[in-house]
């Protein structure tokens, strides 16, 4: 049932996922919550891969579903780097009460390339 909605919609999820990924990065920072036991454990690192696994992996679904060429995953991956990047800058000017962080940045990044990595095993889970 879910993976027919999500094959049929993906680039719609897509774009809604991003939207709420703006969302979260532009919350103002008293909104966030902040325990010492996830900074130590990095908690915000993987929750910033996490997200962008989940755009990215939503965007391999929708390339493949539509019969799209590899090389419109492989700029999708790429814009996908700079849309976290830029979310980094707007957190450090445009945005009340956050902070860019060079290492969120990276973990943006790992979240896109991962599923670049592994979009076959991906889409072999919806595609089956």
């Amino acid at each position: 049932m879910i993976k027919p909605l999500i094959k049929n919609n993906a680039y719609t999820l897509s774009v809604i996922w991003a939207l709420i990924i703006l969302a979260l990065c532009s919350m103002p920072g008293r909104f966030i919550p902040s325990t010492t036991w996830l900074e130590l454990l990095s908690f915000d690192k993987f929750v910033h891969a996490g997200i962008f696994f989940v755009l990215v992996g939503l965007l391999s679904i929708s390339v493949k579903a539509n019969q799209h060429q590899i090389k419109l995953f492989y700029l999708f991956v790429v814009l996908s780097i700079l849309y976290g990047g830029a979310l980094e800058i707007m957190q450090a000017t445009v945005f009340s009460e956050r902070s860019a962080d060079w290492y969120d940045m990276i973990a943006n990044s790992l979240g896109c390339i991962a599923p670049a990595l592994s979009s076959e095993k991906l889409n072999k889970l919806v595609f089956k």
